[in-house]
C-alpha cells in the first residue's frame, strides 16, 4: 500500500485551522477582485448595448401582461361568484319545496313526514348560509380586483404616455448629437473622412515639395537630365539675357504708348534694340587668333 496519500491526509488533518485560513485568504481576495472586474466589464458592455427605448417598451409590455393577469383574476372571481349564485338559487328552490311538503304532510296528518321535511330544510338552510358567506367574500374580492384593475389601467396609460414622451425626447437628442458630431467632425464617420482628407493633403504637399526640389536640382545642374533635354550653363545664361532684353523692350514700348509719341518712340525702341544687339554681338561672337 502506498503511504503517500495517507501521509497527505494526516498532514491536512494535523495542520492548524489558522494556517489553512491564512492560505485561503489571498486566493479568496483574488477571486473577489476577478469577480468585481468581470462585473464592471459586463456592466459597461451592457450599458453600451442598452437602448432606453427598448427598455421602456419592454417595461410597458410587462405592465400590459400584469394588467391582463389582473383582468383574468377578476373574470375568474366573477365566474366563481356566479356559480355560487346558481347554487344558492337551487338550494333556495329546494328549501321552498321542502317547506311546501311539510305543510302538506301536516295537512294530511303526517307529522312525521312534516318533521323530516323541516329537518332537511334546516340542513339546506345551513348550506345556504355558508354559500351566502362565500358569495359575500367573493363579491368583496371581485370589487377589490376590479378597483385594482382600474388603477393599474390608469397607471399603464400614464406610463405609456410618459414612455412615448421619453422615447421622442431621446430620439431627438440622439439625432441632435449626431448632427453636432457631424458638424464638429468628432463622429466616427466624419473622423474617418477627415483623416482621409488629411492624408491626401499631406501626400499632395509631399509630392509637390519633391517635384519642386527635383526641378531646382535639375536647373542648377546638381542632377543630370537622362532625357537629353537639359541645357548647358552657357545656353541657360543666353536664355536669361534674351529674356531680360525682351522685358526691357516691352517696358519701353509701353512707356512710349503712354507718352503719346508712338512713331518717335518706336524708332527709339528700334534704335535701342540695334544698339543692344551691337553691344552683345562682340561678346557672343567667338574670337579666333591668327597664327
Amino acid at each position: 500500500m502506498d503511504a503517500g496519500p495517507v501521509l497527505w491526509v494526516l498532514s491536512q488533518e494535523l495542520e492548524p485551522e489558522s494556517v489553512r485560513r491564512g492560505r485561503a485568504k489571498p486566493m479568496s481576495g483574488v477571486m473577489k477582485r476577478m469577480g468585481m472586474i468581470f462585473r464592471a466589464k459586463a456592466n459597461k458592455a451592457l450599458d453600451r448595448a442598452e437602448d432606453p427605448r427598448e427598455t421602456l417598451d419592454y417595461s410597458y409590455q410587462k405592465q400590459l401582461e400584469l394588467l391582463q393577469k389582473v383582468r383574468r383574476g377578476v373574470a375568474d372571481v366573477a365566474t366563481s361568484r356566479k356559480r355560487l349564485e346558481l347554487q344558492l338559487n337551487q338550494l333556495q328552490s329546494q328549501s321552498t319545496k321542502l317547506e311546501d311538503q311539510g305543510r302538506k304532510a301536516l295537512a294530511l296528518g303526517r307529522e312525521d313526514l312534516a318533521r323530516e321535511a323541516l329537518s332537511r330544510r334546516a340542513a339546506l338552510q345551513q348550506q345556504v348560509t355558508d354559500l351566502e358567506t362565500q358569495h359575500a367574500t367573493l363579491q368583496g374580492e371581485e370589487e377589490k380586483l376590479t378597483l385594482a384593475a382600474q388603477r393599474l389601467q390608469a397607471k399603464v396609460d400614464a406610463f405609456r404616455t410618459k414612455k412615448e414622451t421619453i422615447k421622442a425626447t431621446y430620439t431627438a437628442a440622439q439625432a441632435q448629437t449626431r448632427i453636432g458630431e457631424a458638424f464638429s467632425g468628432i463622429s466616427e464617420e466624419m473622423g474617418d473622412v477627415g483623416l482621409a482628407i488629411q492624408r491626401a493633403e499631406d501626400k499632395t504637399a509631399q509630392l509637390q515639395a519633391r517635384a519642386g526640389a527635383i526641378d531646382e536640382l535639375l536647373a542648377s545642374g546638381a542632377l543630370d537630365d537622362q532625357s537629353g533635354m537639359q541645357k548647358d550653363d552657357i545656353q541657360a545664361e543666353l536664355d536669361r539675357l534674351s529674356g531680360g532684353t525682351d522685358v526691357e523692350l516691352e517696358l519701353q514700348r509701353m512707356k512710349a504708348e503712354l507718352a503719346g509719341g508712338s512713331g518717335d518712340a518706336q524708332q527709339a525702341i528700334e534704335g535701342g534694340t540695334s544698339r543692344q544687339q551691337s553691344q552683345q554681338q562682340p561678346q557672343d561672337t567667338p574670337r579666333f587668333d591668327k597664327q
